[in-house]
């Protein structure tokens, strides 16, 4: 699904949900696949328009965001997580399962298609009802009444799931990601604009409220147009058991991504000043970037694929190595290399006022590379018809990381980026102990297929720290300038010479070339 909570502004994003509502079959005729175009060539086709896009929108986004993150203050950031947490709880319960539930159909029918559009209106409208009750508690809880008005406002951002969630699942039945991708461009440009007129404009932390708002707003208009989806809802919901039934076990799975994903800063929010919570915070947006925005739009098409090879497990398993090391080729130089520059890479991006950032963002750039190979299970398992593996992963990961969160805080944000890095390896031994025999693969064809670029990024991070304490005195920027072609001299040349393969694979899928078996 899409990100339930992507906004023009940073707050610590859903990271971990699975990116799974997609399902083969087209949205006009509601059945079979329309033509005879092979899965590897629409799996390409969709890898570039999805990836496609979601880079084009985060470009947008982030352009705006760097530049509302120099204007606004920390606090107003600590502010903003602490409604993120009662919004990322109502979302898991917003009815993207449910949508979620027409992959496990061949054909849908257009009764369905109505019983659909009338549960997420009914779900939905009960979220924002439900939330206007929840905001004198958060407030109490946080000791901070701003927070209420907060959320009292950001209830009309459930009113436009209903006009995202259909269309998307429709859209998604044939693997059409073009339509998504001009929607997702046009909103993230309008929630852009929206959120840099109102940092300019001195709303402050309402600017973070405003962009959302627009974003969901936009994108709804843009893709209910797209798929042609404004039905007649039916509140008659007898017959739709299938899909209920389905979008419980999503809901489930959620509520443990919550717990495990929100955990850090409903527990901070309690002991740290919304300044501090706002550097922790800001400090997750910097470090997720690559695993909340550039990999589940390649999960989502994944679970497509994966879908559609349930008579092939052997096929499943190979081409969830594959991946994994595509992924990890150019996830792991980012983490490294944000670890190795945080302190110019912040000075630089964010401003001065933003430094007591950089030793966090140290800390959570070492523990990403775990996140990121965990978020990778979720749709190989539930595509093998097996969504439980992943809400007992969630289950997992819930338990570990609370426990660490409630001991980290005791030291700050410093001591909750260490408990990030002590935490996250342990939940993915857990992970990959249960998942990987379901989808049948070997713990150490994993760990061959991302040893090389593990290597190289430590390599590179290494020699980029020894450059990086040789220099003279340089102001911030131009460290930056110095250290990242470095980095990139030494990442590159050890790739091309230990995991050229892996390199060929990854342009094939750029250049929409067949990639090796």
């Amino acid at each position: 699904m899409p990100d339930t909570m992507d906004t023009a502004i940073p707050a610590p994003p859903p990271a971990n949900v699975p990116e799974t509502m997609s399902a083969p079959g087209p949205s006009d005729a509601l059945g079979a696949p329309s033509g005879p175009t092979s899965l590897a060539g629409q799996v390409r086709s969709a890898l570039i328009w999805r990836s496609g896009s979601q880079i084009v929108a985060q470009m947008v986004q982030w352009c705006a965001t760097f530049l509302v993150i120099r204007i606004l203050a920390p606090a107003d950031y600590g502010l903003f997580a602490m409604c993120q947490v009662v919004l990322t709880f109502m979302a898991m319960l917003n009815g993207y399962g449910l949508a979620s539930g027409l992959i496990q159909q061949k054909e849908i029918t257009e009764r369905e298609v109505r019983q659909l559009f009338g549960m997420l209106i009914v779900l939905n409208v009960g979220l924002a009802v439900a939330q206007l009750s929840l905001a004198p508690l958060a407030s109490a809880y946080y000791r901070q009444p701003i927070v209420g008005d907060m959320l009292r406002v950001q209830a009309l951002l459930y009113l436009t799931t209903p006009f995202i969630a259909l269309p998307y699942a429709l859209l998604s039945r044939s693997m059409d990601f073009r339509h998504q991708a001009k929607a997702n461009i046009t909103a993230s440009i309008a929630s852009a604009s929206a959120a840099l007129g109102g940092a300019l404009y001195g709303l402050g932390v309402w600017t973070l409220v405003l962009a959302p708002i627009v974003l969901f707003s936009v994108r709804g208009a843009m893709m209910t147009w797209s798929a042609r989806s404004l039905v007649w809802p039916s509140f008659d919901f007898r017959g739709a058991g299938t899909i209920a039934r389905y979008g419980g076990v999503m809901a489930a799975g959620q509520l443990f991504w919550f717990l495990q994903s929100q955990a850090d800063v409903f527990i901070a929010g309690r002991s740290f000043s919304p300044h501090m919570l706002g550097i922790y915070t800001t400090s997750l947006f910097l470090t997720q970037i690559f695993v909340s925005k550039f990999v589940p739009p390649l999960n989502e098409v994944a679970f497509s694929a994966y879908a559609r090879m349930q008579g092939d497990p052997d096929a499943i398993g190979r081409a969830f190595v594959k991946g994994a090391a595509m992924v990890m080729i150019v996830a792991m130089p980012f983490y490294m290399g944000l670890a190795a520059t945080a302190e110019p890479l912040v000075l630089t991006v964010l401003g001065e006022k933003w430094r007591e950032t950089a030793p966090v963002v140290h800390l959570l750039a070492l523990a990403m590379p775990f996140m990121t190979l965990q978020v990778l299970f979720t749709p190989a398992s539930d595509a093998r018809g097996r969504p439980g593996i992943g809400v007992r992963n969630g289950a997992t990961g819930a338990l570990i990381l609370t426990m660490a969160f409630l001991v980290g805080v005791q030291w700050g944000p410093t001591g909750m980026g260490i408990a990030w890095i002590a935490a996250y390896p342990v939940y993915l031994a857990i992970s990959a102990w249960r998942t990987l025999p379901v989808i049948g693969v070997r713990a150490r064809d994993v760990v061959r297929a991302v040893a090389a670029p593990a290597i190289a990024a430590i390599a590179m991070a290494a020699i980029v720290t020894l450059v990086d304490r040789g220099l003279p005195p340089l102001d911030a920027h131009w460290r930056l300038a110095v250290l990242v072609p470095v980095g990139a001299a030494v990442y590159a040349t050890w790739m091309l010479v230990f995991a050229r393969s892996t390199i060929r694979d990854l342009v094939a899928v750029v250049r929409k070339q067949p990639v090796a078996g």
